[in-house]
């Protein structure tokens, strides 16, 4: 037994490393716009961080909705169907390209959205709502890239691969900082966009994304097989279904998350550029420790689907507790960090004494935030892995919008309580509705390892 655990360490190390440096350089890109657009000015800093709480909850529904094709992928590596991977990839094509559209649109009247938030009374800054809707008309030409990009990556994970997207997320890193320079600030004889090159630029960064995983997928050996599968249909109806009803939960989970940052972000905004760019500080610093937990989980989700497809539900089981065990150990451990080194933490992003005042009130909740966060996203992976993720929704919405943003609101905004305290009393309410999110989860992990091994791999194999 003590033999299996060290194995499965091991394992899960050996995918999540590779995840976690993805995830660190992918997050890194919006590290590298707060720290560029905040250098060239408070207002284009607080026009991104409004663009920014639009375009993440907007794009990561269709992340959620095509991150379904890992467990999927996996299950069927572990069972041994892998002439049925291909298939399953090409309607994921199919599924960007549609959500892509719709996805533009939205980003394109996003004035529409943000207006939505000013009023006579508590108007946003002009300056910083033209920045927010240019950036956003600058990215969304990059959403076709980055869903496809999202696609192949999930084949990739979903055959135990972790590396590719890793490489790849990496060198857009490096290719983003001096694009990034060249366009926020005018180099090479172009014009000086501001926070609107933040965008820009990541249009240009999705699309290198998806054209190296594509040359990836299309020439490794590892997956000849893959490419070799005869097409049987362009478009697979039973499998498109078999991806929007699995995926559409985790979708509208995500979405429920990161809207849950928007509409605190536009809450906000009448507060003023300064409580705007510290929130928005905050919460970059929360991306890049998010990466960890989610690094650990996307592992722990192609383990526990290649087991089931493997017919291995007990060592499943004992995996989904090694993981939130490791996560736990994790989340502490950075906590402390961020309490002990927060004044260093802070003043990488930004020299001016109001933003960092708030900022230093906001870090210890953060600290507080992480070990919630950290359960909560391994026990969701845990359930995708088992492709129960109705759950995730439902309980998503209940602890985000049901818990979180009520107590945020009532704490930040109003009087009812204590006399309103801003971006802490969100991040309090935040707090909150993770530390319900991560119960509930768990429990509804625990329900399901407890039901009989027949239900329990039928429902993997779907």
């Amino acid at each position: 037994m003590k033999q299996h655990y060290k194995h499965e360490v091991k394992n899960l190390v050996k995918l999540a490393v590779p995840v976690l440096i993805a995830q660190v350089s992918q997050t890194a890109i919006t590290f590298v716009d707060t720290i560029m657009a905040g250098n060239y000015s408070k207002t284009a800093l607080s026009g991104v961080a409004i663009a920014v709480s639009i375009w993440l909850p907007t794009i990561l529904f269709g992340q959620g909705l095509l991150t379904v094709l890992t467990p999927i992928i996996s299950n069927l590596n572990g069972a041994a169907k892998r002439d049925q991977v291909a298939g399953h990839t090409r309607q994921g094509v199919v599924i960007a390209l549609f959500l892509s559209v719709i996805m533009m649109l939205i980003l394109y009247h996003s004035d529409k959205i943000i207006s939505l938030r000013s009023s006579a009374d508590h108007p946003i800054d002009p300056e910083m709502f033209e920045v927010a809707v240019s950036f956003l008309r600058a990215i969304m030409w990059g959403v076709p890239a980055f869903l496809l990009f999202l696609v192949y990556r999930n084949q990739c994970e979903g055959l135990s691969n972790t590396k590719p997207a890793m490489v790849i997320i990496f060198t857009a890193l490096l290719a983003n900082i001096p694009i990034n320079y060249i366009l926020i600030y005018g180099k090479l004889g172009l014009p000086a966009f501001g926070g609107v090159g933040c965008g820009i630029t990541a249009s240009i960064i999705f699309w290198l994304m998806f054209i190296l995983i594509r040359i990836y997928t299309l020439t490794s050996p590892s997956q000849r097989d893959i490419r070799q599968t005869p097409i049987t249909k362009f478009i697979d109806f039973a499998i498109i279904k078999k991806v929007i009803l699995l995926g559409t939960p985790l979708a509208l989970a995500y979405f429920f998350e990161m809207s849950l940052f928007a509409v605190i972000a536009l809450l906000i905004a009448p507060l003023g550029p300064i409580t705007v760019a510290a929130h928005q500080i905050i919460f970059t610093i929360s991306s890049l420790t998010f990466a960890i937990p989610l690094s650990l989980g996307v592992a722990t989700s192609i383990r526990v689907g290649y087991l089931l497809g493997k017919r291995k539900s007990v060592l499943a089981k004992q995996t989904s507790y090694i993981s939130l065990a490791i996560s736990l150990a994790i989340a502490i451990i950075v906590a402390l960090i961020l309490v002990i080194f927060s004044s260093q933490i802070i003043t990488i992003f930004t020299q001016e004494n109001a933003v960092i005042a708030i900022c230093m009130q906001l870090i210890i909740l953060l600290a507080i935030y992480q070990t919630s966060d950290y359960l909560q996203v391994v026990a969701s992976n845990v359930l995708r892995g088992y492709k129960d993720t109705k759950s995730i929704f439902f309980i998503t919405l209940l602890s985000y919008w049901v818990v979180g943003l009520p107590v945020g609101y009532v704490l930040g905004l109003t009087d009812l309580i204590i006399q309103p305290i801003g971006a802490a009393g969100f991040w309090i309410g935040i707090i909150s509705g993770l530390a319900v999110a991560a119960l509930l989860l768990i429990a509804r992990m625990i329900y399901i390892q407890k039901q009989p091994v027949d239900v329990i791999l039928e429902q993997a194999s779907k």
